[in-house]
């Protein structure tokens, strides 16, 4: 029943801050928040100590008439997404302090909404239950852009949910052929592996595209991310930090668990073209980034180049290159939240985010141009940061794969260190001007919540395995289930 309780928790919290008062909705969501984050490290410790425990499921008969059940699981993979996603959540939330100022509770309620879907697509063992929560994820996001967005937002958020929605029907038509072709009629993971492995080489390159596009479109890889930037950029930034942080790794995390071992054949076909895709994300992202002269639209042309470098590793399938993915997702998603907190400090205090109004904030602030400072390695992964045990991992995984892959992957480390070490440099050095001099000292929740994020920067760099011999058994069996079903359909 633990596991059921870290999807209800958020659920119930979520009613309980609508019906609060607007000063009390914050504190509430706060504290939904932290409930979460106290089930979800449960969940994910007991995974650690006692995989087989009966508190990890959760299995009920749910839509009869198409024998699909309300299957929810924890296991070596999703756990890493639910910590990352519980961990999250309440600097997200605190990250609001005298920001919010309209209509709060519907505000918080819907974050807490997002947040129980999202741990729902983590969590869901059932095609059909996985399919309801995906949807259900896009619906809290597109509020939460339309209505707190900035400029433009009615059309930016509409492209949004177009391009999403768009990927979506593709994923449900996969769902549905392989459910048809499955002997069990079953809509089980399970099921779905053994059924996925023996459809034809054209079938399984059928399911195989139509997933990849649902899941490409939320990661996003290139050329289904225009989308990515102009959304970042105009929804508020606690909606991005929601984007960039946790949803996105829906798709991620989806080509592991749904996409490679359900359509083997398919990968096997493919590979080679959708890693070049990632690649290319790599490099455009890194160069897009590198020209930007606003802080939020840089970080999120960084993203981009930083997941198709998750996605590459992904795609090269070895053992290497999925845990490093599975390890750069958790990475990333801390590394990219406290970025987008320094910007948002930087444009509440200066109603601005372009770097060249900007300069000498470390003269009038010097705790926050340290902890700024610390993120900032976390990003270029410096070692004994969380960002250097991912992105070693993915690119030896990639260099396995292809050497030309992985010179071109590694591009994301060179050109990482010029966009945002330039970036550091022209906020940060130099002399103040009229403009930065008023920017003051931080507050005491403002170093809270940054020394949080590099207390987890620096734990995850330091001890990586509490993380990846969680993941590394189900990686194994997965990359396993993928070759004996090649070595199948050879014979």
């Amino acid at each position: 029943m633990l596991v059921l309780l870290i999807i209800i928790l958020p659920l119930v919290f979520a009613a309980l801050t609508i019906i609060a008062g607007e000063k009390q909705a914050k504190n509430t969501a706060t504290l939904g928040a932290v409930f979460t984050l106290a089930a979800g490290i449960a969940g994910f410790h007991r995974y650690a100590v006692d995989a087989t425990s009966k508190l990890l499921v959760f299995h009920t008969e749910w839509i009869k008439a198409l024998n699909a059940d309300f299957y929810i699981k924890i296991d070596g993979i999703n756990s890493i997404l639910l910590l990352l996603t519980v961990l999250l959540m309440p600097f997200i939330i605190q990250s609001t302090q005298d920001r919010i100022t309209k209509s709060p509770r519907a505000f918080y309620s819907l974050m807490l909404v997002m947040q129980s879907a999202m741990l729902g697509v983590f969590l869901a063992k059932d095609a059909m239950l996985f399919y309801i929560f995906w949807e259900l994820s896009l619906l809290p996001i597109y509020l939460l852009a339309l209505i707190w967005g900035g400029e433009h937002k009615k059309r930016i958020t509409f492209k949004f949910f177009v391009f999403t929605l768009f990927g979506s029907l593709f994923m449900l038509l996969a769902i549905i052929f392989v459910w048809l072709h499955n002997p069990t009629r079953s809509f089980s993971i399970y099921d779905f592996y053994t059924a996925g492995a023996l459809l034809t080489a054209p079938q399984q390159l059928f399911v195989f595209i139509a997933f990849y596009l649902a899941f490409a479109i939320k990661i996003p890889i290139f050329p289904l991310h225009s989308w990515q930037p102009d959304t970042y950029v105009t929804a508020p930034t606690q909606g991005t930090m929601l984007l960039s942080g946790i949803m996105l790794k829906m798709g991620a995390f989806a080509l592991i668990v749904w996409l490679i071992p359900i359509a083997p054949l398919g990968w096997h076909i493919a590979s080679k073209y959708v890693i070049i895709l990632s690649v290319i994300s790599v490099v455009y992202g890194s160069m897009m980034a590198l020209v930007q002269h606003n802080f939020k639209r840089m970080l999120a042309y960084s993203s981009l180049g930083h997941v198709g470098l998750i996605a590459a590793g992904i795609f090269s399938w070895n053992l290497q290159g999925v845990q490093g993915g599975i390890y750069q997702m958790l990475s990333h998603g801390v590394n990219v939240v406290a970025l987008f907190y320094v910007c948002d400090i930087l444009t509440n205090r200066m109603n601005t985010d372009n770097m060249q109004k900007m300069g000498g904030i470390r003269n009038v602030s010097r705790t926050f141009s340290v902890l700024f400072l610390i993120i900032i390695f976390g990003s270029i992964a410096i070692p004994l940061t969380n960002g250097f045990v991912g992105e070693f991992l993915l690119l030896h995984g990639i260099f396995q794969y292809n050497t030309v892959m992985a010179v071109f992957s590694s591009l994301t480390v060179i050109l990482g260190t010029l966009y945002l070490m330039r970036a550091y440099h022209k906020i940060m050095h130099g002399e103040t001007n009229t403009l930065t001099e008023t920017f003051g000292t931080i507050t005491l929740n403002e170093k809270i919540i940054l020394a949080g994020f590099v207390v987890l920067i620096l734990f995850f760099g330091i001890f990586p395995n509490i993380i990846l011999q969680v993941s590394e058994p189900q990686v194994k069996q997965l990359i396993e289930h993928v070759h004996h079903a090649l070595a199948m359909a050879k014979h």
